[in-house]
């Protein structure tokens, strides 16, 4: 059954681009932040380290999948897991992002509904892969690869396209508050080593 392989491999390199999404939840240098927005990255930082972990184990699961010799079943099977897990993650994530409220800077609000909304989009996509990897048929290889590779297609652009409004939500004294959360800092440590 090595036929899945290649194609799966293409999926794993994709899928790993996904990673990266949660990295851009946490900042890079150190500053003095008001308390009020400490205490909002804190709550953020919190909601996203387990689902970074989630996402990272999704991640996993996907490239045991590549390196194994597996049966299409199998490699549909542990897909659509992971997307669903994908998907559930980066809901709870836009999730706490609502919950948290608006950061205390300037266009916090604006940034704010705008990340929701990203987060929203990226879980449909995730759960629209599902779907359709769910679809795919196993009985036949050379289709089942075929459709393998329209997914890795979509995981791409999915994974070079979905974070330009965290990248803006995170600018400046969120991202110097959220680089102080220790949540953070294991999130992205995490992330950076699936996506490296």
């Amino acid at each position: 059954m090595e036929g899945t392989n290649p194609v799966n491999k293409k999926l794993a390199a994709a899928l790993s681009g996904g990673a990266v999404l949660v990295l851009a939840l946490s900042g890079c240098s150190s500053d003095d932040n008001s308390d009020k927005l400490n205490s909002w990255a804190k709550e953020v930082c919190d909601a996203v380290q387990p689902q970074a972990k989630k996402i990272e184990a999704a991640n996993a699961a996907i490239q045991k999948e590549t390196s194994d010799n597996s049966t299409p079943e199998d490699v549909q099977k542990t897909d659509a897991q992971a997307f669903q897990d994908m998907s559930d993650a980066y809901k709870a994530i836009g999730a706490a992002v609502t919950k948290a409220g608006a950061p205390d800077v300037e266009n916090g609000e604006t940034k704010q509904k705008n990340a929701v909304k990203e987060l929203n989009g990226i879980s449909a996509s995730y759960a629209s892969l599902q779907q359709k990897v769910e679809k795919l048929d196993t009985k036949d290889q050379a289709k089942f690869a075929d459709g393998l590779k329209g997914i890795a297609t979509e995981l791409d652009k999915l994974s070079t396209s979905g974070s330009d409004a965290l990248k803006t939500l995170e600018e400046g004294d969120v991202g110097k508050a959220m680089s102080e959360q220790e949540s953070c800092k294991s999130a992205s440590a995490s992330a950076s080593a699936t996506t490296s």
